[in-house]
C-alpha cells in the first residue's frame, strides 16, 4: 500500500476527531453556550450540512487545481475555522465555524478517495479505502474519546485547539508524502464526470450509503446522555464507551475492508443485520454492561459496511473520478445530517433518550429495503441473458 494512502487515512484521523468529537461534549457545552442539549446536537448536523454541500461543490469548482495543492488548502482553512470556533463566545459563530470546517472537510474527503482509488489496482480499492476511512475509525478510538476527556477536565475550546494543532501536522505530512498530480481538465471534464448521474444504480447506491449512515448517527450522536440517563453509566465512563465504539469501528473497518471487493452484498447485508440486533438491544437496555456491549457491537457492524458502500458505489457510476467520491461524501453526510436531526426531533417530543434506538431501527429497516432492490437490479444485470430465435 502507498505511504501516501496512510498519510490521507492520518489526515482523515484529524478532520474525524473533529466531526464526532462533540458527541462527547455536548452536555457542557450546552450549558457553556446556553442552549438545550437537541440545539447543541445540531453542531452536529451543522458539519454534516457543510459536508453535504461542499463536496460537489468544491469537487466541480476545484478541477483545475493540483490535487496536493488544494489538499493542502483546505487543511489550512480546517485548522483556521477551528481557531475561530475555539475563540468565538456564541451559539451563531460556533455553528458557523462548523459549517465551513465541514465544507473544507467535505473537499479533503473527495479529493483523498479520488487520489487513493487512483493509487492502488481496481482489486485493491475497498483495502485501500478501508485504511483512509481507517483514519476515521481511529478517530473514535482515540481522537473522540481524547476529545471527550479534555473538555470534561480543560473545557470543551481545548479539544477545538487540540484538533487544530492536529490539522497543522497532518498538513505537513501531506505536503512531504502525497505525490505531485496534475492539473483536472475543466469544463470538458465535468461534464463528463456529470453523466454517470443519469444511472438510477448510483443514486440507489448513494440512497443505501445515506440511509444506512443515519441508522448509525441518529443513535451515536446522543450516546452520552442516552448512557447516563438510561443506562445509569457514570459521566465518567463515557470516553470510555467512546473508545469501546471507535474500537468495534476499527475491527470492522478492516474487517469491512478484506470483504468488499469480493462480497460487497455479503458484506453489508451481514453488517446491516448485526447493527440492527445491537440497536434494538440498546433501545432496551437499562443495564450499563448491555449498553456497552450493544455500542461496541454497533461500532463494530456499523462501521464494517463503510467499504463495501464506497466500492459499490464506484461500480455503479462505473469509475473513479472526483465526482463520484464528493457524491459518496455527501451521501454519508446527508446520513450525518438527518440521523441526528431525526433522533434530536424525537427527545424534544418527549419520547426520550431510547426513542433515538428505535429511529435507528426504522432507518436500518429502509436501508435494507433499498440495498434489496440494489442487489435485484445487479443480478438482473450480471445474469446471462437467453437468447431465443
Amino acid at each position: 500500500m502507498p505511504l501516501a494512502v496512510f498519510v490521507l487515512g492520518l489526515s482523515i484521523f484529524a478532520l474525524g476527531t473533529s466531526e464526532f468529537m462533540i458527541t462527547g461534549l455536548l452536555p457542557g457545552m450546552a450549558i457553556d453556550l446556553g442552549v438545550t442539549i437537541p440545539d447543541a446536537g445540531l453542531l452536529i448536523s451543522a458539519f454534516a450540512i457543510g459536508m453535504v454541500v461542499g463536496a460537489p461543490l468544491l469537487a466541480i469548482g476545484t478541477f483545475r487545481l493540483p490535487r496536493r495543492t488544494l489538499l493542502l488548502g483546505l487543511l489550512v482553512v480546517f485548522s483556521t475555522a477551528h481557531v475561530i470556533g475555539a475563540l468565538s463566545d456564541g451559539y451563531a459563530v460556533l455553528f458557523a465555524t462548523r459549517v465551513i470546517s465541514a465544507v473544507a472537510c467535505a473537499g479533503f474527503w473527495a479529493v483523498a478517495a479520488a487520489t487513493t482509488v487512483n493509487l492502488v489496482p481496481e482489486a485493491r480499492r475497498g483495502q485501500a479505502l478501508a485504511v483512509l476511512v481507517g483514519g476515521l475509525t481511529v478517530a473514535n478510538v482515540v481522537g473522540v474519546p481524547a476529545g471527550t476527556l479534555l473538555g470534561q477536565h480543560a473545557g470543551w475550546r481545548s479539544a477545538f485547539w487540540a484538533v487544530a494543532a492536529l490539522t497543522v501536522v497532518a498538513a505537513i505530512a501531506v505536503l512531504l508524502s502525497v505525490p505531485r498530480t496534475a492539473k483536472g481538465t475543466g469544463a470538458p471534464r465535468i461534464a463528463e464526470e456529470l453523466r454517470v448521474f443519469r444511472r438510477s444504480r448510483l443514486w440507489l447506491a448513494l440512497s443505501v450509503i445515506a440511509l444506512l449512515q443515519a441508522m448509525v448517527f441518529a443513535t451515536f450522536s446522543y450516546l452520552a446522555p442516552l448512557l447516563v440517563s438510561v443506562a445509569g453509566l457514570p459521566e465518567s465512563g463515557v470516553p470510555v464507551v467512546l473508545a469501546l465504539f471507535g474500537g468495534g469501528a476499527v475491527i470492522g473497518i478492516f474487517a469491512g475492508g478484506k470483504l468488499a471487493d469480493t462480497y460487497p452484498f455479503a458484506t453489508l447485508y451481514g453488517s446491516l443485520g448485526i447493527a440492527l440486533a445491537a440497536l434494538v438491544a440498546l433501545a432496551f437496555a437499562t443495564n450499563p454492561v448491555v449498553a456497552v456491549t450493544a455500542v461496541l457491537v454497533l461500532g463494530a457492524a456499523g462501521f464494517a459496511a463503510n467499504p463495501a458502500l464506497n466500492v459499490r458505489a464506484y461500480a455503479a457510476a462505473g469509475g473513479t473520478s472526483t465526482l463520484v467520491g464528493a457524491s459518496t461524501t455527501s451521501a454519508f453526510n446527508v446520513g450525518n445530517t438527518l440521523g441526528p436531526w431525526l433522533g434530536g426531533t424525537t427527545i424534544s417530543a418527549g419520547m426520550g433518550f431510547s426513542s433515538v434506538a428505535w429511529v435507528s431501527v426504522a432507518l436500518g429497516a429502509l436501508a435494507l429495503a433499498a440495498l434489496t432492490l440494489a442487489l435485484r437490479l445487479h443480478q438482473r444485470d450480471t445474469t446471462p441473458q437467453l437468447v431465443t430465435a
